[in-house]
């Protein structure tokens, strides 16, 4: 992968519907993301963000405009050749955790290898080491029911990037959990962007996690309404710590 521009859109559109009824969810969007960046995408209900985070991961494709996935066109892409682009470049998180509720952490983690064919041993031994990098050694063989919130969203973390994934999407990522935990999350995402290089791209609401992005771009109404770089501070955003302290463990990142 290179280490410039990374993707490129260019005039892209997204139209749902046709005729009276139609929608146009995005309205021209400009946007080039460098390797190894780190980009908060903000913006009210209905503003595009979740459209464009469904283009960047190849889930929908757009109307107009041209998508540049490092040197690739990705409009030009059959359905197949965008899930191969998923599964070896993209990792997914999402605010529900997403998990399989009847099988183990290292089952959960194991899927995506399940996928490109690796053999058992090597899948078990690759999923434990992307457990234990997000701090979850010891936790294998528990079920999403035995686990917290925020374990569970280590669990979804993992699962996306025991591929080692180019590029981290995660769509609301701390939604669906308390201070503690969501501080928590954020550390890892960071340590991720930061000591692996994965770039990160991120839609929250939540200005107190998108302080820990390099970038936020905000959208409205279907465009970019601003796009600016931001001091990211070494420490915990100390407005994302509500009452005190959070102690965050540094987990083994041995993957």
């Amino acid at each position: 992968m290179s280490h410039a521009a990374l993707i490129r859109l260019a005039g892209i559109t997204k139209t749902y519907g046709s005729g009276p009824v139609a929608f146009q969810a995005l309205r021209g969007i400009d946007l080039v993301i460098e390797a190894g960046d780190f980009l908060a995408i903000m913006g009210p209900s209905g503003s595009g963000k979740s459209t464009v985070m469904n283009i960047l991961g190849c889930l929908d494709t757009p109307t107009d405009g041209s998508y540049e996935f490092d040197g690739v066109q990705v409009e030009r892409l059959s359905r197949n050749e965008r899930a191969l682009l998923r599964r070896h470049y993209l990792g997914f998180v999402f605010q529900g955790f997403n998990l399989l509720a009847r099988t183990t952490a290292l089952e959960n983690v194991e899927l995506p290898l399940i996928y490109r064919g690796e053999p058992l041993a090597r899948r078990h031994a690759t999923a434990r080491a992307a457990l234990r990098q997000v701090g979850l050694e010891g936790w294998e063989h528990h079920t999403p029911g035995e686990l917290s919130g925020g374990q569970q969203q280590r669990v979804a973390i993992a699962r996306a990037i025991v591929t080692r994934p180019t590029v981290l999407l995660a769509d609301e990522p701390t939604g669906n959990l308390d201070t503690r935990n969501s501080v928590e999350i954020m550390e890892l995402i960071r340590t991720l962007n930061r000591e692996q290089g994965i770039t990160v791209l991120m839609v929250t609401h939540e200005p107190d996690m998108a302080a820990y992005a390099r970038r936020v771009v905000r959208f409205v109404d279907g465009r970019i309404e601003s796009d600016r770089h931001q001091p990211v501070p070494s420490t915990t955003p100390p407005q994302a710590v509500a009452g005190g302290e959070v102690a965050v463990g540094t987990p083994d990142r041995s993957i």
